[in-house]
């Protein structure tokens, strides 16, 4: 991987992370309360994180030419160190969760971003083997 690729895999990772975070702001009161229900917060937060984690992937991936199975799981790996990490040291402090309350209500559903990795990364190795 070239140095501009690890700059856009880190910075791409941020954004999940940061843009979702910025998304929520509006929905909680200055005392951390939801404005509305948290369910509906809860499900508006992973579907916008599950439409800006495959696009930023896609767009990592138009980059990518070859070892398409191994970038997607290296880009899975990374993000989802990236979304936990900050979440411990951002998240985590600000609601007062514990970390097992964190993974059960939150840090599972980051699994979902390697599993799209690794499915793209499939896919393109697929069409890759079937066109040439």
């Amino acid at each position: 991987m070239n140095p501009a690729s690890g700059v856009k895999l880190v910075g791409f990772g941020f954004l999940t992370w940061l843009l979702p975070f910025l998304l929520s702001i509006p929905f909680y009161s200055q005392e951390g309360e939801p404005l509305y229900d948290i369910f509906l917060i809860k499900s508006v937060l992973l579907v916008f994180s599950a439409a800006l984690g495959t696009f930023l992937i896609l767009v990592f991936f138009k980059g990518v030419h070859d070892h398409f199975i191994r970038e997607g799981a290296l880009l899975g790996g990374v993000w989802l160190l990236i979304n936990w990490a900050l979440d411990a040291v951002v998240l985590l402090p600000l609601s007062g969760m514990d970390a097992g309350t964190y993974m059960a209500q939150i840090g599972l559903r980051y699994l979902t971003i390697p599993i799209i990795a690794v499915g793209i990364g499939y896919a393109a190795a697929q069409a890759v083997q079937e066109a040439g």
